[in-house]
């Protein structure tokens, strides 16, 4: 598996590069394919971030990241 530091991480913002890449629990997941996470924004969340501590605050649980792409771990 590939691993990312939490600077390459902050580029996949869907402003710097054109990936929109978020990271929960350690693993980095592609969203740039969900409408929701278009401009690498999703309600108040920013894409090249690591959500973890953000997501018990979501209308939803972790199986949201099931139907994404993991592209790698978070060092």
């Amino acid at each position: 598996m590939n691993l990312y530091t939490k600077q390459q991480l902050a580029l996949r913002n869907g402003q710097d590069k054109p990936e929109i890449w978020v990271a929960y629990k350690g693993r980095i997941y592609d969203v740039s394919s969900s409408r929701l996470w278009k401009n690498g924004k999703h309600y108040e969340h920013w894409a090249g971030q690591d959500l973890t501590d953000e997501l018990p605050d979501a209308p939803h649980t972790e199986n949201v990241f099931d139907k994404f792409e993991t592209i790698g771990q978070l060092v």
